[in-house]
């Protein structure tokens, strides 16, 4: 059994304990004696962070290899056409290589409730809310695959990561959740003095 601790991070606070030049930290929003976040969420973005003691599922959650699901709710620039959408879905060509299919749609319905500060607001640019799904986790990837089809992020709020949402808490705040972590079968006598097979 662990236990993990989800956080709606607000806008502007780092995902450290600490920090030498003032800026908002976990630690003005919870303190729980040793733990520490499961991933990153930028310091300009929002939403959901988990937060353990247990490393196992530390790396259960953050090792892009889980390849856990992240929703996002992403206020751009601009209104995107079919094409960009289309591009995002099938993945983009960023610096550090093409991106993988992402689940990309708009969002219907009532808005986020506005941030603190609030998002600039131009009255002759019109903004769009996506609802995006990745299943990898580069750095500021979000971001990085709306400009490059022509719609910066404006605002960014993470609502999932795998089978743990955001639902209706609000920055700042946090809730617990106990689960069942499953245990690694423990090795044999021939896991333990194997070799590693030579590809030929």
């Amino acid at each position: 059994m662990s236990r993990i601790y989800l956080l709606h991070k607000p806008y502007n606070v780092l995902c450290q304990f600490t920090d030498d030049n003032g800026r908002g930290t976990l630690a003005d929003h919870i303190e729980i004696p040793g733990i520490y976040p499961a991933g990153r969420l930028d310091y300009d973005s929002e939403g959901l962070l988990l937060l353990t003691d247990d490393g196992a599922l530390i790396h259960r959650v953050s090792d892009p290899r889980h390849k856990l699901p992240k929703q996002y709710w992403v206020q751009v620039e601009g209104e995107p056409d079919e094409n960009a959408l289309k591009a995002l879905r099938e993945g983009v060509t960023l610096k550090d290589g093409p991106t993988r299919p992402a689940r990309v749609r708009r969002l219907t319905g009532a808005e986020p409730a506005p941030r603190t500060p609030p998002v600039r607001y131009r009255e002759s640019i019109p903004t769009t809310w996506l609802a995006i799904e990745l299943r990898e986790g580069r750095n500021r990837q979000v971001r990085r695959m709306t400009a490059h089809v022509g719609h910066p992020t404006l605002r960014l709020i993470r609502t999932a990561i795998g089978p743990w949402r955001l639902d209706d808490l609000a920055p700042g705040d946090w809730r617990s959740e106990t689960i069942n972590v499953p245990a690694r079968p423990p090795r044999t006598a021939s896991d333990k003095h194997s070799k590693p097979r030579r590809n030929r």
